[in-house]
This record gives structure tokens, C-alpha cells and sequence, in this order.
């Protein structure tokens, strides 16, 4: 019992860690074109946070079945997983890199799972459908619907002075950042309350995986108040390093990653929020030319996503076996 309070604890610091982390997402377009204040701008995001989270359930199912053997997961294993999650995310968040926390947490379980069992503990084909796929495909298709929607926007505006142009979007940024604040909130919250019901599972407290009404709120909760704490550091890179953004361009990014989150949502993908929503800034940015990105800080982001997955899986690894030679 009381390694399980120490993993539902843990799972928890991870919501949290992930929601200061993964604030920019939502907020960082709106914050640094002056559409919001940066706390009015994180009380929304903590908000829609906190709604989307309670919506749906699926993603958290995709997390809590078909990437691991869940007939072979022990508390020792969750707990191993969650500790890689978290250190990687506390790592990214000090060098100000928008990296996944979904990849840091499924890193883990697949990590932990390896140094537990071996390759026959993992299930490949969900981890190429349900992690590598989406983890491609979204900033892809971000990327592409971002570029889409702000080609079309500005055939729309492009004979209207600039400066109204600006005021109206500036008065629609909150809507969109709304949006993707909701967006997140049902797609990374569901993650932690899949891990924390797997953990429920392998301990006997469930017979079978349904997540319990406490779990959901908790997490909920729990990310939105890692929302309201800021995030501020991967803000600045996410708002002003990757390209100076418009409120048209902000609108844009917010909508188009937003709409792809969602549908990821729905029929239960776990995807990236931040893949996402960086994959559409540089989508934006292109439509003005390439130059318009700061290549070398996209470089830098995208080296943290390739790097994500395999460090937060060693982590995890490294502390199953410590965990394991010690107990």
C-alpha cells in the first residue's frame, strides 16, 4: 500500500511537472503577440485545462493497454517509469526545450519494462501505432494545417490594412488559445490517469481498467495547477526564439494545432501537444519565407524530441535496476 500511495504521488508531480512544462503550449503564441497577459493567459489555460481533462477517457485506455504487457507490470515498474518521466521533463524545462512529456512518460514505461523483462515485455506494434506514428505524423500534419490555414487567412486579409488586421485577431487570440488549452488538458492529463489506473490494475485495487472518478479529478487538477505555475522559460522560446509571431500568425498556429489534437483525442492517440504546436509555429512562419524561422533554435527543439523517448527510458531503466539491486 504504501508504494502505491508513493506512485499515485509520484504520477502526480509528473501532472504537475507536466502541466508548468507544457503551459507554453497553450499560451505562449498569445503571451508574446500581447493578445493576453501572461497570468490571465496561464488562469485560462489552467481552466480549459482542467475541462478538457474531464471530457474523454480514450487516450488514457491507449496509455494503460498496448504499449507494455500489463500482465507483467508490478508497482516497482510504474514506479521506475514515473521517475524517468520527471527527470526528464525537470531536465528540458531547466534548458527552456518545449520537449514532450508524453515521450518522457512512455520512454519510462518502456525503459522500466526492458530492464524488468526484456523485449518480450514491450508490445512493438503498439508502440510503432500508438507512439511512433503519431509522434511523426502530428507535427506533420501541424505543420501542413498551419501552413493551409495562415496561406488562407492572409489571401483573405491581404488587401486590409495591417493594423486592423492585427486588432482583430489580437480580439480572437483567446478564443483559439482556449482551444488549445482544452486540447491539451484532454490529451496529456489522460496519460498520467492511464499510468496511475495501471498501477491500480497490477496492485489488485481493480479488476479491470476503468478509470475511478478520483483519479480523473486528481489528475485534472493537478494539471491545471502545474498550469497556473507558469512555465515561463519554454514560453519565451516557444513565443519569440522560433519566429517573432503576428496575432494572425498566433491564431493560426493555436487553431490549426488545436484541431489536430483533437482528432488525435478522439479516436485515442496519445500525440505530442508540443510536436504539435511548435510543428505548426514553424508552419506559420514559412508562409512569410524560410528565413522567417530561426532554423538553428528548430534544430535545437527537434533534437530534444529525437532525444526524449531513449533518455527518459534509460532513466527509468537505470532506476529499476538501482531499485531492484537495493529491494
Amino acid at each position: 500500500m504504501v508504494l502505491l500511495i508513493a506512485i499515485v504521488a509520484l504520477a502526480l508531480v509528473f501532472d504537475y511537472t507536466n502541466g508548468f512544462h507544457d503551459s507554453a503550449n497553450a499560451i505562449a503564441t498569445s503571451v508574446s503577440t500581447r493578445a493576453l497577459s501572461p497570468r490571465t493567459a496561464v488562469l485560462m489555460a489552467a481552466g480549459f485545462n482542467l475541462f478538457g481533462a474531464l471530457v474523454s477517457s480514450k487516450v488514457a485506455g491507449t496509455v494503460g493497454k498496448g504499449i507494455v504487457d500489463t500482465s507483467l507490470v508490478t508497482l516497482g515498474l510504474v514506479l521506475a517509469a514515473l521517475v524517468g518521466a520527471v527527470v526528464w521533463n525537470l531536465t528540458t524545462w531547466y534548458f527552456a526545450l518545449p520537449s514532450s512529456s508524453s515521450q518522457a512518460l512512455f520512454g519510462g514505461l518502456i525503459g522500466a519494462m526492458l530492464a524488468a523483462v526484456g523485449v518480450s515485455g514491450v508490445e512493438w506494434s503498439g508502440v510503432i501505432d500508438k507512439i511512433i506514428l503519431p509522434m511523426v505524423l502530428s507535427p506533420v500534419i501541424g505543420f501542413a494545417a498551419a501552413w493551409l490555414l495562415m496561406t488562407a487567412l492572409i489571401w483573405i486579409v491581404h488587401k486590409r490594412p495591417l493594423s486592423p488586421v492585427n486588432q482583430t485577431f489580437r480580439r480572437l487570440q483567446p478564443f483559439s488559445a482556449a482551444f488549445m488549452a482544452y486540447a491539451h488538458g484532454g490529451n496529456d492529463a489522460q496519460k498520467t490517469m492511464g499510468v496511475i489506473t495501471l498501477a491500480l490494475v497490477s496492485s489488485g485495487h481493480l479488476a479491470t481498467f476503468t478509470i475511478p472518478l478520483w483519479v480523473k479529478l486528481a489528475c485534472a487538477f493537478t494539471m491545471a495547477a502545474g498550469t497556473y505555475s507558469g512555465g515561463w522559460r519554454i514560453m519565451h522560446t516557444l513565443g519569440s526564439k522560433v519566429i517573432k509571431l503576428d496575432p494572425i500568425h498566433g491564431f493560426a498556429a493555436e487553431t490549426s494545432a488545436a484541431t489536430v489534437i483533437q482528432i488525435a483525442t478522439h479516436f485515442g492517440f496519445p500525440v505530442s501537444t508540443t510536436h504539435t504546436i511548435t510543428a505548426a509555429i514553424m508552419g506559420v512562419g514559412t508562409t512569410r519565407r524560410l528565413k522567417a524561422v530561426r532554423w538553428g533554435v528548430a534544430r535545437s527543439i527537434v533534437f530534444a524530441w529525437v532525444l526524449t523517448l531513449p533518455a527518459a527510458a534509460l532513466v527509468a531503466a537505470a532506476v529499476y535496476f538501482v531499485g531492484h539491486l537495493i529491494f
